[in-house]
């Protein structure tokens, strides 16, 4: 799912440019010194790994505010070609001065949930072509903030459907819900 921030010119968060084989040893060195520890996610199958931003990623979203808020767009879009699309809104990165972030999220799942979520979308996933290690980067997210975010209330929403749909399977928390309504009530994702 993260190689999209690497291979694919169309994909609107946050771009990596770093190689990929040095990003995951740099990552996988500050988990082993100590520096960047495991933090649990959402679920028991993600976690979390904190690392300052080696790689000159732009922050991934930004505050609204009444500077800004006439430079917000919204329109239907799907994440991939196998989900539906959805009510959606950001600011476009041509129309806003984008800042360097000072953190990567770097976000893990295990290998079992990448295989469950593969094969929920594609029967025919074969796994043997995956790693052999325990967990893998399904997304990295530069932010400012050295701790997880609340994620998209849409997401939340998607996750809840079930992986069939794009979703983890994971069932929607109500209180964990309208922490991502306050959190991104006034705040967007920049559309590169």
């Amino acid at each position: 799912f993260a190689l999209r921030q690497w291979d694919d010119p169309s994909y609107h968060g946050s771009r990596i440019t770093h190689g990929k084989a040095d990003f995951v040893a740099r990552v996988a060195e500050a988990h082993a010194s100590g520096a960047a520890p495991l933090v649990d996610g959402y679920a028991p199958f993600c976690k979390h790994v904190f690392v300052p931003n080696f790689v000159g990623a732009r922050v991934g979203s930004m505050a609204i505010t009444e500077a800004n808020r006439t430079k917000v767009r919204s329109g239907y879009e799907a994440r991939t070609e196998y989900e539906l699309a959805v009510l959606c809104r950001w600011f476009a990165e041509a129309d806003v001065t984008v800042p360097e972030a000072k953190y990567l999220d770097v976000i893990l799942y295990s290998r079992e949930q990448i295989v469950l979520e593969n094969k929920a979308r594609d029967e025919s996933f074969d796994d043997s072509a995956l790693p052999e290690v325990p967990w893998g980067i399904i997304s990295v997210k530069a932010q400012d903030e050295p701790f997880e975010t609340p994620m998209e209330p849409i997401t939340m929403m998607r996750n809840a459907l079930g992986r069939e749909e794009g979703g983890s399977g994971v069932k929607l928390d109500r209180e964990k819900y309208r922490e991502s309504v306050d959190y991104w009530r006034e705040r967007a994702p920049i559309k590169r």
